[in-house]
């Protein structure tokens, strides 16, 4: 019997929160800015926030952070909801802090009146100085004391377009000796001349994320804020506002963020290694991204299995990318269709097959369901095999095919092999061998061998491409490149090796939907690139590794 789990901190809280009736019913929300694609670290906050919703019969919003509209697009926000729902969630409503920026203005223009916002000319770097450090305080703007009214009309005019960006900034009047230096007076609004992705050029000015998290929670009546480690600084600034304001008293809950070995999951830098072409997109094999991982053949059920393992902590700590492959390779075990593939082929001749003659065998999808579908695979008397498969003078320990040794072609007969054909140069290019008819499975005279190989009809052979993916950079901590370095001086340089294979022909006509295992090799997906002249193959992941779970 299963060890119960025990409660992770935030279902702590919330327990206590429904038991003590602070909360009727549990109200999440995943906020993404739409500024690029969601990742790894994604998949972590959308487990937790949906899955707490759902544990305690409650619901999930998904809004979008959308207060910047240099850096925001449509084609994030349809990317967004296309990984969410491929994860397997439905959120709630659909928001926008765009939809909340009349009632974030109206709340501005009552803090500028009741004296607790002012707006400042001084520029970014003026007021950046102005802070103090975290042993000094900051110093007031020369424009702290301006009177409500004076304040009230420059913040129009902000808004009817009459200054330059970055020009003049609202700001929250709140204490410029704070020991949190994101107290010291923070900035609510600036000013940006740019189109908005949904309000068009109805706005100038912009609210900034400390100014509209709180309050876009509040409005939604979110009961816990979830977020990662590094916004624990802002939870007063969040607080501020809210009890400033006097409305709904959402609270912000952080936890430990994902970071995972041979990865990164910095927006920015991922967006550099997509434009300078470091890679073929945000959905290139390698990349962190969700829509990357799902080209790559990762499934949903293993994303949310390597969640649930790592659990919930308020500590960083970086994760094993080994747990996450170990996750991929437990799902598809059990699910994934098996079929032969050669990727380094050696012809092997049966001299005493006879001539022109095809063996339809039936070969099982997938051994875990010994009574389960199919697929007809054939034999003739021309195949290939695996060249690792042969050597020729092989150790005592080496139980594939060597001269005059014996290996069971899987699912067939036990072939001999009888003479090595090699190249001017002495490599070996062919085997001839011999095979035992009395051993096909299901009939005859059934003895075992110690090897079992692999192998494809060379006259039923189909060519794909195998693009054979790896970690996309060497340094394990990809958090501890050295100041004098460049992080994609780290980029793994054998990332991607492609390769071609031979495959048997029911490969082409699987319509699993998820990766398949090449028998003997790994887990490959059939990738967007591939035509029915040129099947494309991505590795998934390998079919072993010595890696346990604790």
């Amino acid at each position: 019997m299963e060890e119960e789990r025990k409660l992770n901190f935030l279902e702590e809280i919330i327990e206590d929160d429904l038991k003590s009736g602070k909360v009727k019913s549990v109200l999440t929300r995943f906020p993404p800015e739409p500024n690029g694609y969601l990742h790894l670290g994604h998949a972590k906050s959308l487990c937790i926030n949906f899955g707490l919703a759902k544990k305690y019969g409650g619901k999930t919003n998904l809004r979008y952070d959308d207060t910047n509209p240099v850096k925001e697009d449509v084609e994030y926000v349809d990317s967004i909801k296309e990984d969410i729902r491929w994860l397997g969630f439905e959120w709630e409503k659909e928001c926008y802090a765009s939809d909340y920026f009349d009632q974030l203005y109206e709340w501005a223009e009552q803090m500028i009146l009741k004296g607790q916002a002012y707006v400042d000319d001084q520029t970014q770097e003026e007021i950046s100085r102005g802070r103090g450090t975290v042993d000094t305080p900051g110093v007031e703007s020369p424009c702290r004391n301006r009177t409500p009214e004076e304040n009230l009309k420059l913040f129009r005019e902000m808004r009817d377009g009459k200054y330059a960006d970055g020009e003049k900034v609202l700001r929250a009047k709140i204490d410029m000796a704070h020991p949190n230096m994101l107290m010291r007076d923070p900035i609510m609004y600036r000013i940006k001349h740019a189109p908005h992705h949904r309000t068009g050029d109805k706005w100038c000015i912009y609210p900034m994320y400390d100014y509209t998290h709180g309050q876009s929670d509040s409005i939604e009546g979110i009961t816990h804020s979830i977020c990662t480690l590094e916004f624990d600084v802002h939870r007063p600034l969040y607080d501020w506002f809210i009890e400033t304001l006097g409305i709904f008293p959402s609270h912000q809950y952080e936890f430990a963020r994902l970071n995972l070995t041979y990865t990164l999951m910095s927006k920015r830098k991922l967006l550099e290694l997509v434009q300078k072409g470091f890679v073929a997109g945000w959905d290139d094999p390698r990349m962190p991204t969700l829509c990357g991982v799902r080209r790559r053949g990762y499934t949903p059920e293993a994303l949310k299995m390597f969640c649930e393992k790592i659990g919930v902590s308020k500590r960083d700590q970086l994760m094993d990318i080994q747990l996450l492959e170990w996750c991929v390779r437990q799902d598809l075990n059990a699910r994934a269709n098996r079929y032969m593939v050669v990727q380094d082929p050696i012809k092997v001749t049966i001299t005493n097959w006879p001539a022109g003659q095809v063996e339809w065998f039936d070969c099982p999808l997938n051994p875990a369901e010994p009574e389960g579908a199919t697929r007809r695979v054939p034999f003739t008397g021309e195949l290939w095999i695996e060249r690792a498969d042969f050597m020729e003078d092989a150790p005592k320990k080496f139980f594939r095919l060597k001269p005059d040794g014996e290996v069971r072609l899987k699912y067939t007969y036990i072939i001999k092999c009888e003479k090595v054909i090699k190249d001017a140069d002495g490599k070996v290019t062919a085997l001839e061998c011999s095979y035992d008819p009395a051993t096909r499975p299901g009939g005859g005279e059934w003895r075992s061998v110690k090897g079992t190989v692999h192998w494809v009809s060379a006259d039923y052979a189909k060519e794909v491409e195998i693009r054979n993916y790896d970690r996309l950079f060497t340094l394990a901590d990809m958090s501890q490149v050295p100041e004098d370095r460049d992080y994609k001086e780290f980029l793994n340089p054998e990332s991607l090796v492609v390769a071609s294979g031979l495959a048997e022909p029911a490969l082409l006509d699987d319509a699993s939907g998820i990766a398949v295992q090449f028998e003997r090799t790994g887990y490959y997906v059939k990738d967007k690139d591939s035509t029915p002249e040129k099947p494309v193959f991505n590795k998934t992941v390998s079919l072993k590794d010595s890696y346990r779970p604790e």
